[in-house]
């Protein structure tokens, strides 16, 4: 079985994140990167796969040449090569100017199986995997909790809203965008960081895959959520006052 997983290099969670003088995007020069956590889970299951059923697992990612530091720890862990599409201007892309790269460059590879995140850290748009369904012509599937294997099909379980789940048989070749906490993700160890310096990474270009169009969102500005304090206070007995508070709890608060 041949799988492609699509990882993206993100800002540290931990990062002080500043606004920069355009206002467009995030001041970038003294940040610290890592994989988006949603592509290490599904990088993970990947793996696990690979591990059940044999094959080989491909990391692809777009991003600019230090995205490489992310990719050798794909390798590291276990991908057995990867592809690196050098794209400077990532940000200015939308999902679908993204996927476009992805579909381009994984075509050629004519993969069983193409794993991505549910969703990126950074950009939160959810939406890279299905189009690069669409673009590919590949049936998907998306919010991932377990994949089985059957041949030429598998059997996928999703997750759904208010603890219900949606089991799903589909065909091969298709995408699955993966729910994070899937797996317990695994370190890499000292023999696989030795060993991913002597994988292959494929490295191109987006002008070489052909490009991608113009985008058809723009990002205008980002800025930080101003902070406000507001005290309410309830009079009334203690059931009344329970009552007020489990519902601004849910409504507003949003933590029930």
């Amino acid at each position: 079985m041949k799988i492609i997983v699509a990882i993206k290099q993100v800002p540290a969670r931990d990062s002080l994140l500043r606004v920069d003088g355009s206002g467009k995007w995030i001041q970038d020069s003294d940040l610290t990167y890592e994989i988006n956590e949603p592509d290490a889970y599904a990088l993970e299951e990947a793996l696990q796969l690979k591990e059940k059923h044999g094959g080989e697992v491909i990391a692809l990612c777009a991003g600019p040449a230090r995205a490489a530091q992310t990719i050798r720890e794909a390798l590291a862990k276990g991908a057995d090569r990867a592809i690196h599409i050098v794209a400077d201007n990532l940000e200015s892309l939308d999902a679908l100017g993204v996927a476009q790269l992805l579909a381009k460059a994984s075509a050629s590879e004519k993969p069983d199986l193409l794993l991505t995140g549910l969703q990126s850290d950074d950009l939160g748009y959810g939406q890279t995997g299905v189009v690069l369904a669409e673009l590919l012509g590949m049936p998907h599937a998306t919010i991932i909790m377990a994949v089985e294997s059957q041949g030429s099909s598998i059997k996928v379980k999703r997750e759904l809203e208010d603890g219900w789940f949606q089991n799903v048989e589909m065909p091969l070749p298709a995408i699955l965008t993966i729910q994070s906490g899937l797996n317990k993700l695994r370190y890499a160890t000292l023999m696989g960081i030795k060993k991913a310096k002597s994988k292959e990474i494929k490295v191109v270009t987006p002008a070489e895959l052909g490009g991608a169009s113009a985008p058809t969102v723009q990002l205008e500005k980002i800025y930080v959520p101003q902070r406000t304090k507001q005290t309410q206070i309830k009079e009334g007995n203690a059931r009344e006052v329970a009552a007020w508070l489990v519902e601004k709890l849910k409504t507003e608060v949003r933590v029930l």
